[in-house]
C-alpha cells in the first residue's frame, strides 16, 4: 500500500488486456481492494480520478456483470457523489453510453446488444436525475430501434419501453421533440381504433407514460401529431394547418383503448374475487403459492389498466394538459403509500 498507484495499474492491467488471469483479479479488486477504498485512496481527489480512470480503459471488454460491478464503485466515489458537479454525471454516462454502443448500427437480431442496451440506460436512470444528459439513449431509441421494432424478440419489446418510460421523465424538450414521432407511432399501433378483446397493456402503459412526459416539455409539438390545438406563440404550434383527421384518430384510439380497458378491468375483477377462495382451498403449499403468484399479477395488470384509464382521458381534449410530474406511478415499480408520494421517479429495475 505504499505506493498505491504502482500497485493498482498492473492489477487493472490484466483486466484491460484480456489475461488469462482477469477473472481473479476482478475478484481481488471486488472483494480486497474496493472495500477499502477509503483507507487507499489517499489524497482522496487524485487517487479517485486515477482509478476512475483506470476502470475507464479495463471495462471496454467486460461482461454486464463486471461492468456493473465497476459502475457501482464508481459511483460511490466522492468525485461522483451528491455535490459533484453536472459534468462528474456525464462523464459517468459517457461511460455507459459506451457500453451500450449507441454509435453501432442496431442489429435486430444481436439479443446482446438489445439486453446490453436496456441494462445500460437502466443502469443510466439515477445518473439521469442528477442532470446527466439522455440525449443519446433517447435519440438512439427513436432512430434506430423504432423503425425495426416489430421484429425485436416480443420477451425484449417490453424491457425496452420500460426502460424508455423510466428515462422519459428527465428527457429535455429538444429530444421530446425528436421521440414524439416514434413514440405516438408506436401508440397507434398497440391502441385499437375501436374496441377489441384485449390490448397489450404493458405496452400501452409504457407508451401513454412517455407520451405525458416528453408532450409535457414540448407541448405544442403534438399539434400536428394528434391534432391538438395548443397555443404557444411560436410557429411551431403549426396552428393555420388542418390536422383534424390526427385528432380524429388519436381520439378514436383512445376511446377504443379505453372501452377495451374498462371490459378487461370488469373481467378482472371478477375474477381476483375468487382469489382467497382458492387460497384457501388449496391442499398443497405449491398450488398456494401458484394462486398467489397469479394474485399478484393480476394485481399489477389491474394497476395498469387503472394507469392507462387515467393517463388516457386528459388527452381528449383540444388542448390537453399532460402529466409531467409524478401522479403515475408505472404498475410494475413501487407503489406509493400515499398519493402524494408517489415513486414514479424512483430508481427500479425496469425489468421485473
Amino acid at each position: 500500500r505504499q505506493d498505491v498507484k504502482n500497485s493498482l495499474q498492473p492489477l487493472f492491467k490484466h483486466v484491460e488486456s484480456g489475461s488469462e488471469i482477469r477473472e481473479k483479479i476482478i475478484c481481488f479488486l471486488r472483494d480486497k481492494v474496493f472495500p477499502v477504498k477509503a483507507e487507499l485512496l489517499k489524497p482522496q481527489a487524485e487517487m479517485e480520478r486515477y482509478i476512475t480512470d483506470l476502470i475507464k480503459k479495463s471495462v471496454q471488454d467486460v461482461t454486464g456483470l463486471e461492468f456493473k460491478l465497476f459502475m457501482d464503485f464508481l459511483r460511490s466515489l466522492s468525485i461522483f457523489g451528491d455535490t459533484a458537479p453536472r459534468e462528474s454525471f456525464q462523464e459517468l454516462i459517457e461511460i455507459i453510453q459506451a457500453q451500450a454502443d449507441l454509435d453501432a448500427q442496431f442489429d435486430v437480431s444481436d439479443i446482446d446488444h438489445i439486453e446490453r442496451w436496456t441494462s445500460c440506460i437502466y443502469m443510466a436512470l439515477p445518473i439521469f436525475t442528477r442532470g446527466a444528459s439522455s440525449s443519446k439513449f433517447l435519440n438512439y431509441f427513436a432512430k434506430q430501434i423504432v423503425p425495426v421494432f416489430d421484429k425485436i424478440p416480443e420477451e425484449k419489446k417490453l424491457d425496452l419501453l420500460k426502460t424508455v418510460a423510466a428515462s422519459s421523465p428527465y428527457a429535455v424538450a429538444q429530444d421530446s421533440r425528436q421521440l414524439l414521432p416514434s413514440v405516438v407511432q408506436l401508440l397507434k399501433k398497440y391502441m385499437p381504433g375501436k374496441k377489441v378483446d384485449d390490448i397489450n397493456h404493458n405496452y400501452v402503459e409504457c407508451l401513454l407514460y412517455t407520451f405525458h412526459h416528453l408532450a409535457h416539455k414540448t407541448p405544442n409539438t403534438t399539434n400536428s401529431l394528434c391534432g391538438y390545438k395548443i397555443v404557444t406563440g411560436q410557429p411551431s404550434d403549426r396552428l393555420g394547418e388542418d390536422f383534424s383527421e390526427h385528432y380524429k384518430d388519436f381520439i378514436e384510439r383512445l376511446t377504443g383503448t379505453e372501452d377495451t380497458v374498462r371490459a378487461a378491468s370488469k373481467r378482472l375483477t371478477q375474477g381476483m374475487a375468487d382469489f382467497n377462495k382458492a387460497i384457501s382451498s388449496a391442499k398443497t403449499e405449491e398450488e398456494k403459492t401458484k394462486i398467489k403468484a397469479d394474485q399478484q399479477k393480476s394485481t399489477m395488470t389491474m394497476r395498469s389498466y387503472n394507469n392507462i384509464l387515467a393517463m388516457s382521458q386528459p388527452l381528449h381534449g383540444k388542448s390537453p394538459l399532460f402529466i409531467g410530474d409524478k401522479k403515475i406511478t408505472l404498475s410494475w415499480m413501487e407503489q406509493p403509500k400515499k398519493p402524494a408520494a408517489s415513486t414514479a421517479g424512483r430508481e427500479e429495475d425496469p425489468t421485473c
